[in-house]
């Protein structure tokens, strides 16, 4: 049965949320059988493209990659990330917004920051747009990768921005590499779930890139866990395919026309 949002605000303190990205179909079929919500992530730019910064993903790389997703999922949440300088106003947003919506068929958009953007997304939400809030580490806005919540000042921030957000109508909000105690802290004051990534397991949810936990791309960073090594699988195939090719045995008459 297909998940609706209201699904995913009601397992707050009931049941963790399970979210993973997924950039393509087929992998998005996957993931759809074993998570609450799918989000096609802006960190497609590094994962896919190598580019330096989610700054360079663009609006139609976002919807081609989502049409692709959309495709692959039957039950899940499907949520798309706005990408850089497409909700700057609010009459900007909304017209992106509804185009990923329209385009892509998803269910939510996800906007990074908190008062900053606080107006942008009153108006999605006012105009019947659902809206995933994203505070902490913000990809699109910072130039250094640090965990957030050690001063007193960024404490004080995040907790303002995610009541910000709560009182805007977001039905859920990502806490990017916030510490512990604080992501705990907002998770408990916050009456909708906190999916964390990087941010403990205090968090109502979690979200990871699905290439880096199955290690199809490597990479260091603390919060990562890999639960798999596709790879190897990769290797194995190829290696056979190779090695049949060179020794004439494929293909077959079985395989031929």
């Amino acid at each position: 049965m297909k998940k609706k949002i209201s699904d995913i605000i009601n397992k707050k303190n009931k049941q963790k949320i399970v979210c993973l990205t997924a950039y393509s179909k087929n992998i998005a079929e996957e993931v759809d059988k074993h998570v609450d919500i799918v989000l096609v992530g802006d960190s497609l730019g590094s994962v896919l493209y190598n580019y330096s910064s989610t700054k360079k993903v663009s609006l139609t790389e976002m919807i081609n990659h989502s049409k692709s997703v959309r495709l692959g999922i039957k039950k899940s949440l499907m949520v798309v990330d706005m990408p850089f300088k497409t909700y700057s106003t609010k009459s900007l947003a909304l017209k992106n917004s509804k185009k990923i919506l329209k385009e892509t068929k998803c269910d939510a958009v996800k906007l990074e920051g908190g008062k900053r953007v606080i107006e942008q997304i009153k108006f999605l939400i006012k105009n019947k747009i659902p809206v995933m809030g994203h505070i902490g580490l913000l990809p699109q806005s910072t130039k250094k990768f640090k965990s957030k919540g050690k001063t007193n000042s960024e404490i004080k921030n995040l907790i303002s921005d995610a009541m910000l957000l709560q009182e805007s109508g977001v039905f859920a909000i990502v806490l990017e590499c916030v510490k512990t105690e604080i992501a705990k802290l907002i998770t408990q004051k916050l009456n909708i779930p906190t999916i964390g990534i990087g941010s403990s397991v205090y968090c109502d949810g979690q979200v990871l890139v699905t290439d880096d936990l199955i290690g199809l791309n490597h990479t260091n960073i603390k919060f990562v866990k890999r639960f798999s090594n596709v790879k190897k699988y990769i290797n194995v195939g190829i290696r056979k395919y190779a090695s049949e090719v060179r020794k004439k045995k494929y293909p077959t008459k079985k395989h031929s026309y």
